[in-house]
């Protein structure tokens, strides 16, 4: 039998005594795991920390920061609109990429939706520093000019490169808007309204707001030529030098430059060409042999081994030295204003003008990233409208190469000037197996079917 005895009084208060001590200690661990775990992310801005002046001006810096993933800065519609055009051929293991260099593109593509993300998050992030810097440093006009530029060239972008049916909302509404659907026409008339808020904004004599208002006046103007506006793009643009360059740059401490990342790092993407595949047989037809044509603006080399191959371990890569690691893009250049002025020459019948401009810009080219091209004897009139609008856009594919205007203006070519998707698209048997598709645009994606007014593209037009 066992028996039960009761504690004395000395044992039960060294127990209570250990019990006490136990708990000051559990509680000290608590304390100290509260402050390790409640470490502040200094990376993290919230709505209700932006009560200054440096609050509002760090809030800026973090929407330039995503203003730069949509360009050179991240996997953006450069690329993949460089892919669906000519500009690029898929060397990557991603199909994804291999789709849409074929032109036969999904809306549940889940590189273009991280794309979508993103140009999204600029229209966002760029609302939100606009209203804090406009309460609590209202005499920053610079930076809030930079702001509408943002927002203004995400939307540029959008309406440049996808599809009829793009939802805009309102990210910083609460609760949230859902975007209701727009035309491109529509979304490059946002651009515009935005575009225009950032020259009227950032009207400085001083670099940074000189630097804003002529890169928010460039993207204007092709804001206007999207829209058959030719007289009023030239005089967006009219006094900007060609040696302008409005830039997103890189440094080790931050981030790469993607288009070196992809291009010539891990070889993913591959410089186009008009004809494909490791023998160099297979016709591509419309596409501008980027790669072949050997311009000094777009110096490539050609493998004919597996010396340099691709990703994919199987496809010859071609590669260009244009970026390294480092190496500043242009977001908006001069060379961007010439072609503006040199297309508009061209609408109106002023051919001399139109040549004179190209010619102009041949002897005495300006440095395209790491490359200064060298002196290019001058072009000759072709003669006929229709030789002269392929030689222009031939042209302006060479200065613009793989800074996200190539698939805007293949559309165009359409949209504008007469031409079908049989005859500027590529055409024919595609490298990898299958042939070539009928998307001239990428697809809203498929994530963005979480908002109810969205059901997809509206159309695939042009």
């Amino acid at each position: 039998m066992t028996t039960l005895r009761h504690p004395g009084p000395r044992a039960l208060g060294r127990r209570l005594g250990a019990a006490a001590a136990l708990a000051l200690a559990l509680a000290g661990c608590q304390a100290a795991n509260d402050r390790l775990l409640g470490v502040v992310d200094p990376d993290i801005i919230n709505p209700t920390d932006v009560g200054t002046a440096d609050a509002a001006t760090a809030l800026g810096n973090g929407a330039l920061a995503t203003f730069n993933s949509i360009t050179g800065g991240a996997e953006s519609t450069w690329l993949f609109g460089g892919l669906l055009a000519d500009e690029w051929s898929t060397s990557s293991t991603f199909i994804q990429n291999d789709e849409t260099d074929q032109r036969l593109i999904p809306e549940f593509n889940s590189s273009i939706t991280g794309m979508v993300r993103n140009l999204y998050r600029v229209r966002t992030r760029a609302d939100e520093a606009i209203a804090a810097l406009r309460k609590y440093s209202p005499a920053s006009t610079a930076l809030i000019g930079e702001m509408y530029l943002a927002r203004g060239y995400a939307e540029l972008q959008m309406a440049s490169d996808f599809c009829n049916g793009i939802p805009i909302g309102n990210g910083n509404a609460v609760p949230p808007e859902n975007g209701t659907p727009r035309t491109t026409a529509q979304v490059f008339a946002i651009a515009g309204a935005s575009l225009d808020s950032a020259i009227s904004t950032a009207t400085g004599t001083d670099t940074r707001s000189v630097l804003v208002n002529r890169a928010a006046r460039i993207a204007r103007g092709r804001v206007a030529l999207a829209v058959g506006d030719f007289a009023t793009a030239a005089s967006f643009v009219a006094g900007i030098p060609s040696s302008f360059a409005y830039q997103h740059t890189y440094s080790l401490a931050t981030l790469s430059n993607t288009l070196w990342g992809q291009g010539i790092s891990s070889r993913r993407y591959s410089v186009g060409d008009s004809v494909e595949g490791n023998s160099r047989n297979i016709l591509v037809a419309n596409a501008i042999p980027f790669a072949s044509a050997r311009d000094p603006r777009l110096p490539v080399t050609i493998p004919t081994s597996g010396a340099i191959n691709g990703q994919d371990g199987q496809t010859y890569a071609r590669t260009t030295t244009m970026w390294g690691q480092l190496t500043p893009v242009d977001v908006a250049n001069g060379v961007d204003a010439r072609m503006i002025e040199a297309e508009t020459a061209l609408r109106a019948g002023n051919a001399t003008q139109w040549l004179a401009i190209h010619n102009a810009l041949r002897a005495a080219p300006p440095k395209l990233g790491e490359i200064q091209p060298a002196v290019m004897p001058p072009l000759a009139d072709p003669g006929t409208e229709a030789a002269r609008i392929t030689l222009h856009f031939r042209e302006k594919a060479f200065w613009t190469f793989s800074r996200g205007q190539r698939l805007g203006d293949m559309r165009r070519l359409i949209r504008q000037y007469g031409r079908t998707e049989a005859t500027v698209f590529p055409q024919g048997v595609h490298y990898k197996g299958g042939s070539y598709g009928k998307d001239v645009n990428l697809p809203m994606v498929q994530a963005e079917r979480n908002n109810p007014n969205f059901n997809g593209c509206t159309d695939r037009n042009p």
